[in-house]
C-alpha cells in the first residue's frame, strides 16, 4: 500500500475517532441541563420532547460529519495515484 493510501486512512480514522469523541461530549454537556430539570420535576412534557430532539439533531451533525469523511476518503484514494516502489 503507498504512502498516500496508508496516510489516508489514518486521516479517515483519525477524523472517525475524534467525531465519536467529540459527540459523546456534546451529548453529555447538551444532557446536563435537562437532567437538572427533571430532577427537579419542572417542565416534564418539554424537557421529554428537547432530549428527544437534541439527541436526534446531535446524531445527525455527527453522522453527517462521519459520512462525508468516508466520502473524502474514497475520493482522495482513488484521485490519488498507486505508486509503485522504486527499484533496487
Amino acid at each position: 500500500m503507498s504512502d498516500e493510501r496508508v496516510l489516508t486512512e489514518l486521516v479517515e480514522d483519525a477524523v472517525d475517532k475524534g467525531a465519536t469523541t467529540v459527540e459523546e461530549i456534546h451529548r453529555a454537556i447538551a444532557d446536563m441541563p435537562l437532567t437538572v430539570l427533571e430532577r427537579l420535576g419542572v417542565f416534564e412534557a418539554t424537557t421529554s420532547e428537547v432530549r428527544r430532539v437534541q439527541e436526534t439533531s446531535i446524531g445527525a451533525i455527527y453522522d453527517l460529519i462521519r459520512d462525508v469523511n468516508h466520502k473524502v476518503a474514497k475520493l482522495a484514494t482513488e484521485l490519488l495515484p498507486e505508486r509503485t516502489p522504486p527499484a533496487e
